[in-house]
């Protein structure tokens, strides 16, 4: 038998032990050592009943997804499972930490589960594009009823164990140590006489189902679920499980997770899946790098992002000093924070309480001088260059040594910002995305000089305030910006063609963003994005770029704040404007700009290939680490559907052969100036090679 699983007696009791650090994945050794425990299990007449159990922090977390992509080897989970519900006598599973995916579908297997009252179980496959294909999606609707099951699965959120077990997924609540407990379990079950509970027995009674339920449970799960193919497999398997026999229903839903598993959609989301995890891997930065403590915040600036920023630490018990101009922006700044909690509170989210002891944790000033106790200080300031370099001056003379200088820019350079300062090694880019207190990206700005433990201690307190933090290179835009602006500019540019705005805006819709560039840019602020365009001091000399824009800003259309930018706006709905069609016609006259007929191939190629083409100059210039970091950018920054996997990935699923072509053809329209393929990119494409291969390569 495998050494990740082991067998003992304890009397009459069976205990198989699953030991598979670090969280006991049902790795091939593991499937053969329970395949093996369990078979002995059957032939052991001293074994009145058998606890399977697991060793560490949690039970089974799920499957060895490193196996996802190579050949199955027997057995595989299906063929275990069965096996263990097959068994003529008890098998009681004791569940502590998670147990989740495959390793719910084990419990499930078992003909009793017990559990620790702080133990999770659930089925979260479909956040990696897949459905629960050992039987999950069969056994859990019998168990805890199809709408409930439906719901844990679409979400991917795990059921707290006394839920679990009033819902019935669980049958004992362990206090105390739950291997006593589940021994004591079982025995009494032996005791009793209790039966051999198989989940497959248990019958869903067509009749209990409403009429349309199904349908009514696809509209209301359509907004959610916009995009994917795992959640509408998962309701074709739970719809098998009432319809058809246990047996035919396994069959359906192993082939509908056969389909899940061959899609790009999941494929994008286990490559996210893996990238999610990679970003905290700096080559230079070693896990062991000593940290700077970080117990007092202030923050520069207490506007819309500077008060979101705050939210973030007070929100994990951080206090923070917020530091404003004046009283009546310092008053303004406290009540946008306050506002914002009054809407978590209105959705119960947060007690009132708990309010009053936030707010209490922010401390308001107009001197510089009360930060000069702070650990790290956040300049939360508009967009101006000498604006932020004459902060961070003052902050150098105030600031204790050791203290963190970080800006919240967005695109200014941060080695021009550090270097006034006496202190360049202590100034690191912190670029909050907005609203800050709800999106999860950090981008992290290395500068030239930025010391390691800054960094380290950057990446670390990212996770404190529960941000998803990639460290990126110094240049105008950095990542997520830098690329930003060839999307919004060929945006810009089609308008100029003739193109509708929300005819772009839907197709980047349709296509998986969360929100089209034309709405973005207005939410934005158009006049933030005219700022950073001034602000860029190298720009292509190119009359269009970004011209209308420009011409909105100086019309005092702003965006949603001013009620017109793009769009007109009745509330937040955006309207479209026989205006603003008025406007680019006669700019794209002005400007010798020609009307064409764009398809919403062109449209999605040439929002996405010049931003991908951009990707591909930031690797060269190792702006960023690796193309998983551009694609966690983009999936947690601009809404960027997780199934479409990032851009650079999106790149590879197309074809970089595909996309330098369509960069040549698109060059031989409008020059050199955007469409010039990336040397990468032309490299990679002649070489028949992906973005991932490239990474591989370098790691």
């Amino acid at each position: 038998m495998a050494d990740v699983v082991s067998y003992e007696l304890d009397g009459d009791i069976a205990v198989i032990t699953v030991d598979n650090p670090p969280v006991n994945a049902l790795s091939l050794p593991v499937r053969r050592g329970l395949a093996d425990a369990f078979t002995r299990f059957e032939g052991d007449a001293a074994a009145r009943a058998a606890v399977l159990i697991c060793a560490g922090r949690t039970f089974i977390a799920g499957a060895d997804i490193t196996e996802f992509d190579k050949p199955i080897e027997e057995p595989w989970l299906p063929k275990v499972v069965h096996q263990m519900e097959a068994c003529e006598k008890i098998i009681v599973a004791a569940i502590h930490g998670t147990a989740l995916g495959g390793g719910f579908e084990t419990a499930m297997a078992c003909h009793y589960r017990c559990a620790l009252p702080s133990a999770k179980v659930g089925l979260p496959e479909v956040l990696l594009g897949l459905l629960a294909g050992a039987t999950g999606t069969q056994r859990l609707p019998r168990l805890i009823g199809v709408k409930d099951a439906l719901d844990v699965m679409i979400s991917g959120k795990p059921m707290p164990a006394p839920l679990a077990h009033e819902r019935g997924a669980i049958d004992e609540i362990i206090d105390g140590d739950l291997r006593t407990g589940a021994l004591a379990y079982a025995r009494r079950l032996v005791a009793d006489n209790a039966p051999v509970k198989r989940v497959r027995d248990i019958v869903i009674d067509p009749a209990s189902i409403a009429e349309g339920f199904f349908d009514e449970y696809r509209k209301g799960m359509a907004r959610q679920t916009r995009g994917f193919l795992a959640p509408e497999q998962i309701v074709k398997c739970v719809e098998a499980a009432v319809s058809m026999s246990y047996d035919e229903s396994v069959e359906v839903e192993n082939r509908l997770f056969m389909e899940c598993m061959a899609s790009t959609h999941s494929k994008a989301q286990r490559h996210l899946f893996f990238a999610d995890r990679e970003i905290s891997k700096i080559p230079d930065v070693p896990k062991d790098t000593p940290m700077r403590k970080i117990e007092k915040v202030a923050i520069v600036g207490g506007g819309t992002m500077g008060g979101g920023i705050a939210m973030n630490f007070v929100n994990v018990g951080i206090p923070v000093t917020l530091k404003e101009v004046n009283a009546e922006a310092l008053e303004r700044g406290l009540n946008i924070i306050r506002g914002n909690y009054d809407v978590v509170v209105k959705k119960g989210r947060m007690t009132q309480e708990q309010l009053e002891k936030n707010m209490s944790m922010i401390t308001g000033t107009l001197d510089y001088d009360d930060l000069g106790d702070v650990d790290i200080v956040i300049e939360a300031v508009f967009e101006n260059m000498a604006l932020k370099k004459e902060i961070f001056g003052t902050l150098d003379k105030v600031c204790k040594a050791g203290a963190i200088l970080a800006s919240n820019t967005s695109t200014l350079d941060i080695d021009e910002i550090a270097a006034s300062t006496s202190r360049p090694q202590d100034v690191i880019g912190l670029h909050f995305f907005a609203p800050a207190n709800i999106m999860t990206l950090l981008e992290i700005v290395r500068g030239e000089k930025t010391a390691k433990d800054v960094i380290a201690t950057s990446m670390q307190l990212a996770k404190t305030i529960r941000k998803v933090a990639v460290l990126v290179g110094c240049c105008f835009g950095f990542v997520a910006n830098r690329m930003f602006f060839p999307y919004v500019r060929e945006a810009q540019l089609m308008i100029l063609e003739g193109v509708a705005p929300e005819r772009i805006d839907q197709v980047a819709y349709d296509w998986g963003m969360a929100m089209g560039p034309n709405g973005v840019s207005d939410l934005s602020g158009l006049d933030v994005l005219e700022k950073v365009r001034t602000e860029w001091k190298d720009r292509p000399e190119d009359p269009v770029f970004f011209r209308m824009i420009t011409k909105l800003v100086e019309q005092g259309r702003l965006g949603q704040k001013t009620g017109a930018g793009i769009y007109k706006y009745e509330g937040r709905k955006a309207v479209p404007d026989p205006e603003v069609t008025a406007l680019a016609k006669a700019e794209a006259e002005a400007l010798g700009v020609a009307q064409i007929e764009v398809s919403d191939e062109e449209i999605i190629e040439r929002l996405f290939y010049s931003m991908i083409n951009e990707g591909a100059l930031i690797l060269e210039e190792g702006i960023a680490l690796r193309p998983g970091d551009i694609d966690v950018v983009y999936a947690n920054g601009y809404g960027m559907a997780r199934y479409r996997g990032g851009p650079m990935f999106y790149a590879d699923t197309v074809g970089l052969k595909n996309v330098r072509d369509a960069m040549l053809k698109y060059r031989k329209r409008y020059g050199d100036l955007y469409w010039t393929p990336a040397p990468l990119l032309e490299e990679l494409a002649n070489a028949g090679k992906t973005f991932e291969q490239w990474a591989a390569e370098r790691a």
